[in-house]
């Protein structure tokens, strides 16, 4: 993971002057891509850091070795759901909420409840039905 992690972090050595520069061209009078640019910055080194947590907490992975061969990595990976629906429906209410920015704050209120509905459905899949434990 160190690899994954100084490429988030090579991107915020990146952003950061794209951003500044930007600010600088713009005279700091534009208030969507400076702040758009600094999140970007924010964002990289946030994903570069938990990576890089990660990376120390579980030690090399056989694709960080150079003696890694592939059958290291058999085996199960995760717990994988391929039969749910309800990512489907966290993402159509979450474009519903999302079209409510756009339209109407009503429509965003519809979207917000149908998330949770969703969310709450996705978490507790497999307490209910012919997969509960």
């Amino acid at each position: 993971m160190k690899i994954e992690s100084w490429l988030f972090l090579g991107g915020t050595f990146f952003f950061l002057p794209i951003a500044l520069v930007y600010g600088f061209m713009t005279e700091w009078s534009e208030w969507v891509g400076i702040p758009g640019l600094f999140m970007l910055v924010a964002l990289s080194l946030m994903v570069g850091g938990y990576l890089m947590f990660t990376a120390k907490r579980i030690g090399n992975r056989p694709e960080d070795r150079n003696d890694g061969e592939i059958h290291e990595n058999a085996g199960v990976v995760g717990a994988f759901s391929p039969w749910s629906w309800w990512p489907i429906f966290v993402a159509g209410s979450a474009a519903i909420g999302f079209l409510g920015l756009a339209i109407g704050w009503w429509v965003l209120y519809i979207g917000a409840a149908l998330s949770v509905i969703a969310v709450i459905g996705w978490t507790y899949e497999y307490s209910r039905g012919d997969h509960a434990h």
